[in-house]
């Protein structure tokens, strides 16, 4: 008779490693389906880039430490952080900014801390920040939504962007993002948060072809579609309901409450949960099992300070979406949360001091 040792908690899921990051990056289908609908078939290049970046990183990281470079591969983990960034960035930034973030989230986050289960922060993400504080310029070329858009590029012609800036007619990617008004489009968080740093009110900025009655312009139904792949995580119980609802709850509740109390310069609620990477960030990034909280309610605490904080930045902050800054610095406060939210063993008191309270 053998023995299978396993580190605690012991759970019951027969799911391995594996299994779940190829359901996380099935229920990321309806997303990348309607981003690539509303912006582009270039999200399809980033998504191949970044995946052979991934396994090349980490394969090498493995056998520089004489692991086994396969074996690594095989828990879909590189696949995921490849993924996550590769729909985060802008449809037809250049090839070397997808390289770059994701070569420095697999090596530097994740590989340099350990490997699997060792990260302090969520790869994607982290590799995310570096390209916006690195390369503003690119990182916030979004197209503008097809429906919008200008020009119509071909699957060699998006290639041929990517690969060399510009088109083979020689527009470059700036003169793409003008639409047929010839106003250049920004996302509609930047032009909500432009045309109130103008003096501009909430209604005048909704005035925008960006923007639609409920929210952006396609982002809307890029939100909602990564909403129904957060529902199939649900269902197939590879998250919990604690990260995704705290998160919601923290950013909604605040814009609520600030809309009611100055409609003109605060969007509500509906406008926040559909624009940006609210749904993506509340059901594929902060639940990240290695480096969000432990417990169901250190999750729902941590759920809920990611929120808030995407709340804030988005309201006071420099940058428009806030989503990524704010799960980095949840990940800082994990282990204050969970010293303070661990369960107490049965017979025992929670002592925060250090020691095992009787």
């Amino acid at each position: 008779m053998t023995f299978r040792v396993a580190a605690a908690p012991h759970g019951h899921s027969q799911q391995n490693t594996a299994d779940m990051m190829r359901w996380v990056c099935y229920a990321l289908i309806p997303g990348v389906l309607v981003q690539s609908y509303f912006f582009g078939a270039g999200v399809y290049f980033q998504l191949f880039l970044a995946i052979v970046t991934a396994y090349a990183a980490e394969s090498l990281c493995m056998l520089a430490r004489n692991r086994n470079a396969r074996s690594a591969l095989r828990d879909n983990t590189a696949l995921v952080t490849a993924v996550l960034l590769a729909i985060s960035i802008p449809s037809l930034a250049p090839w070397w900014i997808i390289v770059i973030g994701t070569a420095f989230s697999i090596v530097v986050v994740k590989q340099i801390y350990g490997g699997m289960g060792q990260n302090l922060f969520n790869p994607a993400m982290a590799g995310y920040v570096l390209l916006l504080v690195s390369f503003p310029v690119q990182m916030t070329n979004w197209l503008p939504p097809s429906t919008l858009a200008n020009y119509e590029l071909s699957l060699w012609q998006t290639l041929h962007t990517i690969l060399f800036e510009y088109t083979p007619a020689g527009y470059s990617v700036e003169q793409l993002r003008t639409t047929v008004d010839g106003v250049t489009m920004a996302t509609p968080l930047d032009t909500i948060k432009t045309a109130l740093s103008q003096g501009y009110t909430v209604a005048e900025a909704y005035q925008q072809p960006v923007l639609s009655a409920i929210a952006g312009v396609g982002w809307q139904w890029v939100n909602l579609a990564f909403l129904l792949g957060g529902f199939i995580l649900l269902q197939r119980r590879i998250i919990s309901w604690h990260i995704p609802v705290g998160l919601l709850a923290g950013l909604l509740i605040p814009a609520l409450v600030a809309n009611l109390f100055a409609p003109s310069v605060m969007p509500g609620p509906v406008f926040h949960a559909l624009s940006g990477a609210t749904m993506l960030g509340a059901f594929f990034i902060a639940t990240d099992p290695v480096s969000a909280a432990t417990s169901p309610r250190g999750r729902l605490i941590f759920g809920l300070l990611i929120g808030f904080l995407v709340w804030v930045i988005r309201s006071w902050g420099g940058y428009p979406d806030a989503v990524a800054f704010a799960v980095l610095l949840a990940n800082l406060s994990v282990p204050l949360i969970d010293r303070y939210t661990r369960p107490s063993v049965y017979g025992h008191s929670r002592s925060h001091g250090g020691g095992d309270g009787q």
